[in-house]
């Protein structure tokens, strides 16, 4: 087992206290800092403490010992999935990412192209898939999944913006996919001269809602106006209309699969997802956005929030958030270093790489063969699938950390 120092990504949506914070370093931070990678994607490996190289470098030594034999035949000898502390400060880019089967094509397409995989005309930096699930630590807010039509009409209607008319007599004639469609289609498609008229008035019609005590679509429309100031005339900001709002509280998971468009908005949470980096952007960022390639990518079926949100099942001081997503399976661990209120120890024997990162407190990691380990907060730690059993105690009054594992066949049905 060792003790990995994740690797910052200072995107300019990221928070300058929350990572900081949460490690103990002095904050606010000089530059903004978006997410804290634990993994072994080839972007950003997390570094080994006290060691040298990177999880990436480990893994690539011995495959089969840190990996296991039927993991390293399932995912070509990579660790399927990459964990993640997020911190967004500010609204981040909407975006879908593809399927396995889109993400093979579009490499193989790109490769054919000649474009260089840090092009930043490209879509497709390795041909991977990436579902991911997104657990808050604070409140955290989202948009994700297309609503029902019939309840957007509604939202449209409380605008009472005339250049929303023909959108929003689609939507009531065809309520539907094909709706859903025609519409995104459309507003990603204006002109910017129809967009530096429309937008502005859609930020007035949602400010005169609220004033008039809209309460049913007051989170959206204040999503909407967040958005509006930070990327005025931006087309994802109409997009934004047809999306659901989603608020977590810490503890409470969205997973999102293949095809569904999102954008978070602000809060603080831990991330699983496949190991990979493949993202189609459909607006709210000046990067590279590919219209047609991402009308093909996205699923217009429309999805109720609570769909959006995993089942949760416990096993003893163990919260696992269930996904059908073969290369993660993410859990939430609490543990009460003074026995009262939970346990203070739990073991993990499953076969398989797995990363333990720790959000609160701190924990001792003992093996059975006698070494230790001691992992404090906003650091994670790495087992191998040949290293042996072990026991995890809160090594502080409370402790709390998020294990990510690859799936046995059987957590899969």
């Amino acid at each position: 087992m060792k003790v990995l120092k994740g690797v910052v990504r200072p995107y300019a949506w990221g928070s300058r206290t929350a990572i900081a914070e949460l490690q103990g370093r002095a904050a606010p931070s000089p530059h903004p800092e978006a997410e804290r990678w634990f993994g072994a994607h080839p972007g950003s490996p997390a570094r080994l403490d006290h060691a040298a190289g990177d999880l990436l470098m480990l893994i690539d030594a011995d495959p089969v010992a840190a990996l296991g034999a039927d993991i390293v035949e399932r995912f070509e000898s990579r660790l399927p999935f990459l964990m993640k502390v997020l911190a967004a400060e500010e609204p981040l880019s909407l975006q879908a990412h593809p399927s396995a089967a889109q993400a093979r094509a579009g490499f193989a397409a790109e490769n054919r192209a000649g474009l260089a995989v840090g092009d930043p005309r490209r879509n497709y930096r390795d041909c991977w898939h990436k579902p991911e699930i997104v657990v808050a630590l604070t409140d955290f807010a989202a948009l994700a999944g297309f609503r029902e039509p019939a309840q957007t009409v509604e939202l449209l209607r409380s605008l009472a913006v005339p250049g929303l008319d023909s959108a929003l007599g689609l939507l009531a004639g065809s309520p539907d996919e094909a709706g859903l469609r025609a519409v995104f289609t459309t507003w990603l498609t204006l002109p910017e001269r129809v967009l530096a008229d429309l937008v502005p008035a859609v930020l007035a019609g949602a400010v005169g809602s609220l004033s008039r005590g809209e309460d049913r679509f007051a989170s959206e429309l204040r999503a909407v106006l967040e958005l509006g100031e930070a990327y005025p005339n931006d087309p994802g900001v109409l997009a934004a209309l047809l999306l659901n709002f989603v608020r977590l509280s810490p503890g409470e998971a969205i997973y999102l699969p293949a095809g569904n468009l999102h954008a978070y908005l602000r809060g603080t949470a831990v991330e699983a997802m496949a190991n990979s980096d493949n993202v189609l952007r459909g607006g709210l960022t000046p990067k590279h956005i590919d219209v047609p390639e991402l009308l093909r990518v996205l699923d217009f079926h429309p999805v109720a929030r609570d769909e959006l949100m995993p089942a949760v099942s416990p096993v003893g001081a163990e919260r696992v958030y269930l996904t059908p997503a073969p290369e993660f399976r993410l859990s939430r661990i609490e543990l009460d270093g003074t026995g009262l209120a939970y346990a203070s120890s739990i073991g993990f024997d499953l076969p398989g790489p797995q990363i333990l990162t720790v959000t609160r407190g701190r924990i001792e990691v003992a093996a059975a063969d006698g070494d230790t380990a001691v992992v404090e907060c906003g650091e994670a730690l790495w087992l191998a699938d040949d290293d042996p059993n072990v026991t995890v105690r809160a090594a502080a009054s409370r402790a709390v950390f998020f294990r990510a594992r690859v799936p046995l066949a059987a957590d899969l049905g």
